[in-house]
């Protein structure tokens, strides 16, 4: 990495008390990248997370495409895995559904408590979904998949715990887009890109059925049923 760690942390807007953090972890330079993908994506932490997270239009073109694949009412019983801060758990209540989330970050789980109030949300791994088979009837994922090192597994948890015929929405981020905002370095670097057919690959792996994408310049929208 060329960039020295503080002027990477200034330009991704962690400030003062990421700079502390860093400082505090006492982690060698080469652990710098780990430590800042998890801080800013991947287990979100500190201020600028609640602030980026809680934030009205964060991953609102994922949301909006999540909500419209799954369209969601008042018989669903909803799971969406890494519910950052909770604002998809708010939407799908307001459309009758019975919601519950799951992030591996407990700032997350705290923030999506605060703005999902009627949700139920637990920390935990997507990998170990600590849910009873056929629980829900839909499960989402929002820009979570990227982060995912073993995507299949996840996959098979989410097809366990959907009932018959139930819905998945994933929403992700195609290789075309890495090294742009929507995937800056040196995150991009943490990250697992899939192509569209790929995508598909690894849902039927996982045992999902009639799995599809749909790639709105580089958002990837993959559906399936259980």
């Amino acid at each position: 990495m060329s960039e020295p760690p503080g002027e990477t942390i200034v330009r991704f807007g962690l400030g003062d008390e990421g700079l502390a953090a860093w400082r505090a972890a006492q982690l060698p330079n080469d652990r710098f990248v780990d430590w800042l993908t998890d801080r800013v994506a991947r287990r979100p932490t500190g201020a600028r997370a609640r602030a980026v997270y809680g934030a009205e239009n964060v991953h609102d073109f994922a949301r909006r495409a999540i909500l419209a694949a799954l369209d969601l009412g008042s018989g669903d019983r909803l799971l969406d895995v890494g519910c950052g801060g909770g604002l998809l758990l708010r939407d799908a209540a307001s459309a009758g559904a019975v919601v519950t989330g799951l992030d591996h970050s407990e700032e997350m789980v705290r923030l999506a408590r605060e703005r999902a109030p009627h949700a139920e949300v637990r920390l935990g791994e997507a990998e170990r979904l600590p849910f009873a088979d056929g629980s829900f009837s839909a499960v989402s994922m929002s820009v979570v998949f990227f982060f995912l090192a073993d995507p299949v597994t996840v996959l098979r948890e989410c097809a366990r715990v959907l009932e018959p015929a139930g819905r998945l929405a994933v929403f992700t981020t195609a290789p075309e887009l890495r090294g742009t905002p929507a995937a800056p370095e040196p995150i991009a670097s943490r990250g697992h890109f899939h192509g569209d057919a790929e995508l598909v690959a690894l849902a039927t792996a996982a045992g999902l059925a009639d799995p599809s994408v749909a790639n709105d310049d580089g958002g990837q929208l993959l559906t399936a049923r259980r």
